[in-house]
């Protein structure tokens, strides 16, 4: 009697901590219920897989920013890196240089960028608010050095991969920026999940001066979760590339806030130790059917979707405040 009492218990702790996952998740799951009501044509497995295809960059994006967050940080420069990114790319194709060592080549501007930041963040003891922030300056202003104007993308290379659709049932295709996207949200989860460094990263969000005197290497894994937002945002910002076909330095303005944003739909807390990186999928997938909604109507303005983001983000906000004040009473009655 008293084993099962347990193990009901460790049952409704164990939902209590995916709560905010199960509230987006439902969420996503109400709203496309409602635009399949409302839509002719919006019930198909192809409006699903476009939700993935619009969105792959940002999948990726909000899944280095959760590292950082799950840690209590933040990184603000993520949107300002896809347009370097693109830049780089489109301008580095345009003198003729070999697609692949583009790709290879952006990549490592990303990892040394989030490592910098993470440096800087770490060693000089400077909050990330202000470094990213710099950071974000930074790549933004980097872009316009290129060039001041779109530059297009004609490489064959780039456009048979743009173009390259995959099937995955009757009328249903995904591009291979959707593979590139879950891939990296599957290595996520493992990683945050089954490693010692996942682990880590929730120590230090959770309570940095206690993982420290557990003999835990906060120092190095707080520069590497930077270095992983960096990989992520730099890796984000080629999958918009081969979405877009193009570089500009006004690419993705806001799209750091749309990270964050999904993060925190998602259920990761913004104070850090806590969340789960399946989380910000669903909040992407949410931002993304909501601007879908809206396009099947017709008659709202694009800046809609602005507006329902932000009441979600107060719901959401208000849901995560209400799990941790029921998390310290029962520390305390514990205590």
């Amino acid at each position: 009697m008293i084993k099962g009492l347990t193990n009901k218990k460790k049952i409704l702790k164990l939902n209590s901590s995916f709560i905010s996952i199960y509230a987006t998740i439902g969420l996503f799951i109400v709203l496309f219920l409602i635009g399949s009501v409302m839509f002719s044509g919006f019930f198909s497995g192809q409006v699903l897989a476009n939700l993935f295809i619009d969105n792959a960059y940002l999948i990726v994006l909000a899944i280095g920013q959760t590292f950082v967050i799950i840690t209590g940080g933040i990184d603000l420069s993520v949107g300002s890196m896809i347009a370097f990114i693109s830049m780089i790319t489109a301008s580095l194709l345009q003198n003729g240089v070999n697609p692949f060592l583009v790709m290879i080549f952006v990549l490592i501007v990303g990892i040394v960028f989030g490592t910098v930041q993470g440096i800087l963040v770490e060693k000089f003891d400077l909050h990330p608010w202000i470094v990213t922030l710099a950071g974000m300056f930074f790549a933004r202003g980097s872009s316009y050095v290129i060039s001041i104007d779109t530059i297009s993308i004609k490489n064959p290379v780039f456009t048979a991969i743009s173009g390259f659709r995959i099937p995955i049932g009757p009328g249903v295709a995904i591009s291979i920026n959707v593979i590139v996207s879950l891939i990296v949200a599957a290595v996520a989860i493992f990683v945050l999940k089954y490693t010692r460094f996942g682990r880590t990263v929730y120590a230090i969000g959770g309570n940095e001066n206690s993982a420290m005197l557990m003999g835990l290497n906060t120092g190095k894994v707080k520069i590497l979760v930077y270095t992983v937002s960096g990989f992520c945002s730099s890796l984000a910002g080629l999958l918009f590339t081969l979405y877009t076909l193009s570089g500009y330095g006004l690419h993705c303005l806001g799209t750091e806030m749309d990270a964050i944003a999904a993060c925190v739909i998602g259920g990761i807390l913004l104070t850090g130790g806590s969340g789960y990186p399946i989380g910000p999928v669903f909040g992407v997938l949410t931002m993304g059917i909501i601007q879908s909604l809206i396009m099947f109507q017709g008659n709202l303005n694009s800046w809609w979707t602005k507006i329902a983001v932000g009441m979600l983000l107060f719901i959401f906000i208000a849901l995560q405040r209400i799990i941790v004040i029921r998390e310290e009473k029962k520390k305390v009655v514990i205590s």
